[in-house]
């Protein structure tokens, strides 16, 4: 029945939102359409969509998505050499759930945390 999910997270501004995705996570535009307070956002299997809050307050902003990978440190490698600031919490390591993870907040701290089966 249920075949994908798609998060709906909240941005400040678009094209902050847009360039962060794009330049630092390697996430591309989905679709033709271009609305003024909604993007989307899409990177191999997955889609991330943002919506327009504009009185968002970064530090009581509690978005959350979690991103499953097959190659976890392939990423992480990757995102260390485009200089993206991993979460001083969140560097790559095993958890005791039997995950291999990391997490990042974007611009308007979103919380962004990857994993992988160990």
């Amino acid at each position: 029945m249920l075949t994908n999910i798609n998060p709906k997270l909240p941005m400040r501004d678009k094209e902050i939102t847009l360039s962060y995705y794009v330049n630092q996570l390697g996430f591309s535009k989905f679709g033709s359409a271009d609305y003024d307070d909604y993007l989307m956002l899409e990177r191999d299997q997955i889609q991330l969509h943002f919506f327009k809050f504009k009185n968002l307050k970064p530090r009581k902003n509690y978005g959350q998505v979690y991103i499953r990978t097959d190659n976890i440190d392939e990423l992480y490698k990757a995102l260390l050499e485009k200089k993206t600031e991993i979460h001083p919490n969140g560097k790559l390591e095993d958890k005791p759930w039997g995950q291999r993870e990391f997490s990042l907040l974007d611009p308007d701290s979103n919380l962004l945390t990857f994993g992988q089966n160990i």
